[in-house]
């Protein structure tokens, strides 16, 4: 459903409206344009709330990671080590 809006906008921004929108293709034009805009927004305001809770977190993180460390080398080691041995090549029994 579409409702008629009446608005007002400076000449400069109707004449590149008028520019760049097809003949009589200017509400579907502002439609497409403001959906874009909004949803680029909505992008970059999640972005910066991301970045933000990231760095709020960056120490918490890096001490885990720390404590956490000796644990994963260890099973990297124990992974390693199966993986080698399964590759190695097997004597033929005569």
């Amino acid at each position: 459903m579409s409702v008629r809006l009446n608005i007002i906008l400076p000449e400069k921004t109707v004449n590149v409206l008028d520019r760049v929108a097809a003949k009589g293709g200017r509400s579907r034009f502002i439609d497409r344009a403001v959906l874009h805009y909004v949803e680029a927004q909505g992008k970059q305001s999640l972005r910066k709330q991301l970045e933000a809770g990231y760095r709020e977190n960056a120490a918490d993180d890096l001490e885990m990671a720390a404590e956490w460390f000796p644990l994963e080398e260890e099973a990297w080691k124990t992974a390693e080590g199966a993986v080698k041995s399964k590759n190695k090549p097997r004597a033929k029994k005569v």
